[in-house]
C-alpha cells in the first residue's frame, strides 16, 4: 500500500474502528515491505600484512562496528606477525633463527606452535617436499631479493648447505618449547603463515557472530556462510602463464565453507642460458623444480593446510602430487601443467569441481 493511498484513505472518515483498521492496515504495509527487502549487507574491509594486503568481504543483517572489527583483526595479523614474520629482527621466527643452542629450549608461543605442528604434518605427507627449514637455499638463489638475479648457485656452494636444510632437525618439547639439533638450522613459515593468518581471521570473524563471510590474504581465501544473493562464493584461480595479467582468471572455483590456495612458477623466476629457473626449490635437492608443474590449487578445510600443501605438490609433482591428495581426507586440487609448448594440461583430483 502506498502512502498516498492510506493518506487518501485517511480523510474518507473519523470512525475509531475504521481508525484501528487504519493503523493495522499501515502496520500490515510495513511489514510487507521489508519482507521483499534483503536487509543484509556486504561490508568490504581491506588492509596491509605479512607483505601484502588483506581483504574481508563480510555479508552481515545486522549492526556491525566496523571501525571496532577492524582494529581486531589488524591486532590479530599484528599478533602472527610479531611470530612468524622473518622480515621483523624481534618476532620470534627471527630470535628463533639467531639462537644457536642445540638441544635448549626456546619458548613458543601458541600461533607458532600451532603451524610448527601443522607443518610438521605436511613435512611428514610429502616426505620432505614442503620444508621451513629451505630459507638459506632461497637466499643463495637470490629469490629473497626484490628483483632475482641470473646467476646459478655454484654446486659446491648448494652441497655446503644441504646439511643444514631438514624440518627433522626440529622438535616441540612439551607443547612450549621448541629445540633444534643443528645449530645453524633456521625456519622460514612464509608458504605457510598467510594461509593460517587467514583461518585465524575467519575464526575471528565467527566469534563475532558473521554468519557469511570471504577472508583473502596475498590470495589465500577462506569462505563460509554465502553471498548476499544466496549464491555461494566463487574464487578465481590466475592464469599461470608468465605473460598473463595478475587480473587474468583462468578457472573459477566454488568455496563452500572451505579454503583455497594457489601456488604457482610463473610470477619469480629467473633465466639463465636459455632456462627457466623458478623460486619453487626442492629442499632435498637445493635446486628449482623442473616437472612441468606450473601451478597448484588447493581446497581444504583450512586455509593453512592449503597453503602448504600447494607449495608442497609443486615440488613433488603431478604423478606423486595427486597420490598424495587422494590420500587425504577434505582435500582436493587442480594441477596444471605445460604440455611442452604453449598449451596447459589441467590435472583434477576426483572431487575437485569442474564447472
Amino acid at each position: 500500500m502506498s502512502y498516498t493511498m492510506i493518506k487518501a484513505f485517511s480523510t474518507s472518515t473519523t470512525d475509531p474502528l475504521f481508525s484501528s483498521a487504519r493503523i493495522c492496515l499501515l502496520f500490515l504495509s510495513f511489514l510487507l515491505a521489508i519482507a521483499g527487502c534483503d536487509t543484509r549487507k556486504e561490508i568490504i574491509l581491506s588492509g596491509n600484512t605479512m607483505g601484502t594486503t588483506y581483504n574481508i568481504k563480510i555479508i552481515s543483517d545486522r549492526g556491525i562496528d566496523i571501525e571496532s572489527l577492524q582494529e581486531k583483526i589488524d591486532q590479530r595479523l599484528e599478533q602472527i606477525n610479531d611470530s612468524m614474520s622473518t622480515y621483523r629482527e624481534k618476532s620470534e621466527i627471527s630470535r628463533f633463527n639467531r639462537f644457536h643452542e642445540v638441544g635448549a629450549n626456546f619458548p613458543i608461543s601458541e600461533d607458532f606452535r600451532n603451524v610448527m605442528t601443522i607443518g610438521r604434518k605436511i613435512y611428514e605427507f610429502s616426505d620432505g617436499a614442503w620444508d621451513p627449514t629451505v630459507g638459506p637455499l632461497v637466499k643463495l638463489w637470490g629469490f629473497y631479493e626484490t628483483k632475482v638475479d641470473s646467476a646459478v648457485p655454484k654446486s659446491e656452494d648448494i652441497q655446503s648447505i644441504l646439511p643444514d636444510i631438514g624440518f627433522h632437525h626440529t622438535f616441540i618439547r612439551s607443547g612450549k618449547f621448541l629445540m633444534k639439533a643443528r645449530p645453524r638450522i633456521t625456519l622460514d613459515l612464509g608458504s605457510i603463515a598467510k594461509g593460517y593468518g587467514v583461518d585465524q581471521i575467519a575464526d575471528l570473524l565467527k566469534t563475532e557472530g558473521i554468519g557469511s563471510a570471504l577472508v583473502e590474504i596475498g590470495g589465500e581465501v577462506f569462505g563460509y556462510g554465502r553471498k548476499n544473493d544466496g549464491s555461494v562464493w566463487a574464487v578465481g584461480i590466475n592464469t599461470p602463464r608468465k605473460d598473463a595479467s595478475v587480473h587474468s582468471v583462468y578457472k573459477a572455483v566454488p568455496l563452500i565453507d572451505g579454503a583455497l590456495a594457489t601456488s604457482g612458477d610463473y610470477r619469480r623466476f629467473f633465466e639463465s642460458g636459455g632456462i627457466s629457473y623458478a623460486h619453487i626449490l626442492d629442499p632435498r635437492t637445493g635446486r628449482p623444480v623442473n616437472n612441468r608443474v606450473v601451478s597448484v590449487s588447493v581446497l581444504a578445510n583450512t586455509c593453512t593446510m592449503a597453503d602448504g600443501l600447494a607449495t608442497a605438490i609443486m615440488v613433488m609433482g603431478a604423478e606423486s602430487g595427486m597420490q598424495l591428495v587422494e590420500r587425504l581426507d577434505g582435500v582436493e586440487s587442480l594441477i596444471i601443467l605445460h604440455d611442452g609448448g604453449k598449451g596447459l594440461i589441467d590435472l583434477y583430483s576426483s572431487g575437485f569441481p569442474r564447472t
